[in-house]
């Protein structure tokens, strides 16, 4: 399971098809309605939201708004309305750590996105996130996930 915390724009077709498909399985995890992935470690920061599931949720319509922008069709009606503006933070290490994961993806599955993004000096995170200086996060596994 990969949460982004890199901004949706980043992500290649087959990036933001998982990374929806994924957030639409840690929002059944929020609700208690699977067992897989439950102890999943991408999961630690939403579950310190006060409203874990309207976080993910606000974090999906993110992912949705770029897939329609794309002009695909991700099925909203699986994810809650966020009532209020929910923020949560992300550090400077951990988006570093990201850029590079995203870039060895895209090495393979899209050169032309993988040009661009090396081209990118400085990457913005997905709206949800603000940024905060720090290392990588404590939760993030040093393998592929």
């Amino acid at each position: 399971m990969r949460l982004w915390s890199l901004h949706p724009k980043y992500l290649d077709a087959q990036g933001l098809t998982a990374c929806w498909r994924e957030g639409l399985l840690a929002r059944q995890v929020l609700l208690n309605r699977t067992r897989g992935y439950r102890n999943h470690p991408q999961l630690v920061r939403f579950r310190a939201m006060p409203r874990p599931v309207e976080a993910i949720d606000c974090y999906l319509r993110a992912i949705a708004e770029e897939a329609q922008r794309r002009g695909y069709r991700f099925d909203t009606s699986r994810i809650g309305f966020a009532t209020s503006r929910t923020s949560m933070t992300v550090t400077t290490g951990q988006l570093t750590f990201e850029r590079q994961h995203l870039l060895d993806k895209l090495r393979r599955r899209d050169p032309a996105r993988y040009l661009q993004l090396a081209e990118t000096p400085a990457v913005e995170p997905h709206p949800l996130f603000h940024v905060i200086e720090g290392n990588r996060e404590h939760w993030e596994k040093h393998s592929d996930t």
